[in-house]
């Protein structure tokens, strides 16, 4: 049948994805490895949590920068030259961090393989678009988010076995060998599947897009330290309005534009892609506040930790899988309602917890949260892209992309305010009470996303591949 073809014929689909799939993977373990390690780097630099965050947010900022950019570079370069050197850069970046002898130059190495990841992590999921057939798009969609959300499960655990006997330089040594495997992998099996027509490129676009997205992140990281009525904080956010207004203006009027935001008159890519950067948000908040309250408000030792956060991490792995399967067979609006329904329980649960908790409870709690996020985040972002038709899907997937990134940054950061904020509200001298307060509050912030991610998903369509009728 041709409407079970594939886009572009590729002999072997699953080597052609290798190498960006543990390219991807070892991007998203490098953006939430450090969760657990931040206390530690705290304390080894002498710096406070607003300023150590940038460890984290810096990475994402990198990423939601260059994303947009994608569906422009995959029409200028070909696949395998993107990814290699994406690859290249990454395996730079991990040198210098690696052997970074203070703060700026390990935030620099950070930042530089942000830029790696930002050229991989879109591609992975617009070549599975074009490369397998309908019929097989929710399984190849559901690896990809295997991909993805297994990442920051495991990222607490090996790190935590890593700081047990090591120190923080090893995490990064960690990610080379799959680095060197992923770029033998992209030399050896990756095929080019885009079409170079070197368009013209639009600078206004590109400024717009750099300092909107970076405006933004910044102010909002910049409010953990400075509080959110600094006068910094206001101008960079007010910078931030302005441009990305502009910016989408501009992309909406442009005959060829940087980013195709018109996809977003496609009712079911417009749901789809909310679900997904809420399910994002909801999780990089929680695992950046969870790891800070197994060692800042229960105490246990940062190797503990690790394993505490072990069995979530497997959960999270096994309904990834099985997720983007579900897709296939019931659509996109029943796991989304059950994974974020299931989040939300995990989440109350969580705030629930105090200094006095059990490990167990936590455990369980980090579980139930770790099999509600992945349940709703690969049908829900199938449901969006199985909406869109030929160029669009690379436009989506790069939309998607970007504004995960960009949206994880400002929660991480928005959590590290409400934290903060927490922590300044406890009446008491119990340092452990007072973190942990923080952390509640933070988790109220998270709380909302998932009840708001909740709302949306009742709206999506039950029947699969329906957006295609479009």
């Amino acid at each position: 049948m041709e409407n079970n073809q594939a886009r572009i014929k590729v002999q072997r689909p699953w080597l052609a994805m290798m190498s960006m799939m543990i390219g991807a993977f070892v991007g998203m373990l490098s953006e939430t490895s450090l969760n657990i390690a931040l206390p530690q780097l705290m304390k080894s630099f002498q710096l406070n949590s607003g300023t150590i965050q940038w460890l984290v947010t810096g990475y994402m900022l990198v990423i939601g920068v260059i994303l947009p950019f994608s569906s422009l570079l995959t029409k200028w370069f070909s696949t395998r030259q993107i990814v290699i050197i994406g690859l290249l850069d990454f395996i730079f970046g991990v040198i210098i961090a690696a052997t970074a002898p203070n703060f700026i130059i390990l935030l620099i190495g950070r930042m530089i393989q942000g830029l790696g990841t930002g050229l991989i992590l879109p591609l992975m999921f617009t070549v599975a678009m074009l490369i397998f057939p309908p019929s097989k798009m929710g399984t190849a969609m559901g690896v990809c988010a295997l991909v993805i959300m297994l990442a920051p499960a495991i990222g607490p655990t090996i790190t935590g076995i890593i700081l047990g006997k090591l120190t923080w330089n090893w995490i990064f040594w960690f990610f080379m060998p799959f680095l060197v495997v992923a770029l033998i992998c992209a030399i050896i099996g990756l095929p080019n599947t885009g079409k170079i027509t070197r368009p013209k490129i639009d600078i206004l676009s590109l400024l717009e897009s750099v300092v909107g997205f970076a405006s933004l992140v910044m102010g909002v990281s910049f409010a953990s330290n400075m509080g959110w009525t600094a006068p910094t904080v206001l101008l960079m956010l007010a910078i931030a309005v302005i441009i990305l207004i502009l910016y989408v203006y501009r992309q909406l009027h442009l005959e060829q534009p940087i980013i195709n935001l018109r996809v977003f008159k496609k009712l079911a890519f417009a749901q789809g892609a909310i679900c997904v950067m809420l399910d994002f948000a909801i999780i990089l908040s929680a695992m950046y506040l969870l790891p800070q309250y197994l060692q800042r408000g229960l105490l246990l030792p940062v190797a503990l930790t690790g394993i505490v956060m072990l069995p979530g991490g497997i959960i999270n792995a096994l309904v990834s899988a099985f997720a983007g399967r579900l897709y296939d067979s019931v659509g996109a609006k029943i796991p989304a309602v059950l994974g974020f329904t299931i989040a939300t329980i995990g989440l109350i649960m969580l705030i629930f917890s105090n200094p006095t908790s059990s490990i167990i409870y936590v455990i369980v709690t980090h579980i139930i949260i770790m099999i509600g996020c992945p349940l709703a985040m690969s049908p829900a972002q199938t449901h969006a892209l199985n909406a869109l038709k030929g160029a669009e899907s690379a436009d989506g997937s790069t939309i998607l992309n970007t504004m995960q990134q960009i949206i994880g940054a400002v929660a991480t950061a928005l959590a590290t305010s409400f934290l903060s904020w927490g922590q300044n509200t406890y009446q008491g001298t119990d340092k452990a009470a007072q973190f942990t307060n923080g952390v509640h509050y933070g988790l109220y912030f998270t709380l909302i996303l998932a009840v708001i991610g909740l709302v949306v998903a009742f709206t999506l369509k039950s029947t699969r591949h329906v957006e295609n009728k479009n």
